[in-house]
């Protein structure tokens, strides 16, 4: 996919993007790309599937929930910084926290976010557990399964809330997710990401919301 279609299919789904957060899109492959031939931030098969499998993917949150100015949102597990850096660009007035233990993908993000200029990005080298802080919502793709993601970030999202969903966590999954859900013991709702982006890439991805 070249940079022109990656940019017409994000637009396709999100038209009121600002030409600033479209520039941002743009330059955000360019800085994966370059960042791939150094260290494997994304698999060196789907580099150039970058918009669809990894800028795209993330962004389908944004279709489940609308996050307010001031939102803090914590990207747990976050690699190289999915679903946590094209959020930041889509809610440029929310604070995100990208967290991962492992240093070398932290450096990736923190990069990125600063050539970006996305000041509402944080970059820490830290496992979830160890968190201190506070959130509205916890995020992630793919990092582990629910229960064990549970015990990660449950205790540090804050009840309540003020957006288009109570908070709680959004999770990029998929496969069958029914008994791995079943035992978390909590309530929760399974968006089929199919039901808004129509392409074959989706059929089977999932986000799995629990409310806080």
């Amino acid at each position: 996919m070249t940079t022109s279609e990656g940019i017409g299919l994000i637009r396709k789904y999100f038209p009121e993007l600002t030409p600033q957060q479209e520039e941002k899109f743009r330059r955000m492959e360019e800085l994966y790309r370059d960042w791939n031939r150094k260290i494997n931030v994304v698999s060196r098969k789907d580099i150039d599937e970058l918009f669809l499998h990894h800028i795209l993917h993330s962004l389908a949150i944004a279709r489940v929930a609308g996050f307010r100015p001031g939102t803090r949102i914590l990207d747990v597990g976050c690699g190289g910084g999915f679903p946590g850096i094209p959020l930041a660009v889509l809610f440029p007035k929310c604070d995100f926290t990208l967290a991962d233990s492992i240093g070398k993908k932290i450096r990736v993000v923190n990069d990125v976010a600063e050539k970006l200029g996305l000041g509402n990005v944080r970059g820490i080298q830290t496992r979830a557990e160890e968190l201190q802080e506070k959130f509205d919502f916890a995020v992630s793709r793919a990092v582990t399964e629910m229960p064990v993601f549970i015990k990660w970030v449950w205790n540090k999202i804050v009840p309540g809330g003020r957006n288009t969903l109570p908070n709680g966590m959004l999770c990029l999954k998929g496969g069958d997710l029914q008994e791995e859900l079943r035992a978390t013991g909590k309530p929760y709702v399974i968006h089929d990401i199919r039901e808004y982006f129509e392409e074959e890439y989706f059929d089977t991805k999932r986000i799995v919301y629990m409310q806080r």
